[in-house]
């Protein structure tokens, strides 16, 4: 009919077998509203049956103490109208958004950081008797461990390795809640903002660097390009008949162009040898 979460008192005292009981006064207030409920029936059904919904627990107080048997739930269950009060709790998964922390990295850089927290309730018992607002201590600890964390990594480490910080704060945060009855499902960090003139120096870098990239491949084939040459060059100049064949094949090439105008080069002997013959005439006048 319903289920029960597990009581763990931790008050500084012993419970169980050495808990006093209600006392006489509140034995005597319990069986006058027994006797009441019993002498107003079937009208007193309609205050002593309540109902929770399968996602929910009711945690029932006696007289001010909590009822053996831990919460109560999903389904209908008893209480009775003079002495006892319950609380509803909500088994599912909250999510909620980290404030955005300015924090001072480890490196000396600040920046902006939001993230959002899942978690969900696991003992409802705990978390109505442990903690007075479970879902406010949650919230206030998941700012604190944020900037505790985040505190002691570099600016490169929180824009790289986002997944393992979330781990970190997920294990760090469920084991601070776990006394709260209180099960932390997930961690994600949604945000890194930088300062305007950070992200200014940061985009000058990178295109400095990819500018420097550039220039060393650029280099890097013009060095390629001038050793094939070269071996071109020594292959033309094992075989006289090579260079010849170049230069048809390059004419065919121009004349599949359309192209009017056809250049026809001159072998650099020939300029020699002309410059040579002007000087010795030159020199016999």
């Amino acid at each position: 009919m319903y289920g029960k979460d597990t009581h763990i008192p931790d008050d500084g005292t012993e419970h169980g077998a050495k808990s006093e009981g209600p006392g006489c006064c509140g034995w005597v207030l319990t069986i006058l509203s027994y006797i009441l409920i019993g002498c107003t029936l079937p009208f007193s059904l309609c205050f002593t049956l309540k109902v929770v919904q399968e996602y929910e627990r009711a945690v029932i107080f006696r007289l001010g103490r909590l009822l053996p048997g831990g919460a109560k739930g999903p389904g209908i269950f008893f209480i009775v109208p003079c002495t006892d009060e319950y609380r509803k709790v909500d088994l599912r998964t909250v999510s909620f958004d980290v404030a955005p922390q300015e924090i001072l990295s480890k490196d000396s850089v600040t920046v902006a950081v939001d993230a959002v927290i899942y978690f969900r309730i696991k003992n409802a018992t705990a978390s109505i008797v442990k903690v007075n607002n479970s879902n406010a201590a949650t919230r206030l600890l998941a700012a604190t461990t944020l900037r505790n964390v985040l505190g002691t990594k570099t600016m490169a480490e929180i824009l790289s390795d986002r997944e393992h910080i979330s781990h970190t704060m997920q294990s760090i945060l469920d084991e601070a809640t776990d006394p709260w009855g209180i099960l932390v499902e997930r961690v994600e960090i949604k945000d890194v903002r930088l300062p305007v003139q950070l992200q200014r120096a940061m985009a000058a870098e990178a295109e400095a660097a990819r500018e420097a990239r550039a220039k060393v491949i650029a280099a890097e084939g013009e060095q390629k390009a001038a050793r094939a040459l070269k071996e071109a060059a020594d292959t033309m100049a094992e075989s006289p008949g090579a260079l010849q064949l170049r230069y048809l094949q390059t004419l065919n090439t121009i004349s599949a162009e359309k192209n009017s105008t056809i250049v026809f080069p001159i072998p650099m002997e020939f300029l020699a040898m002309a410059k040579k013959s002007i000087g010795n005439g030159n020199a016999s006048m």
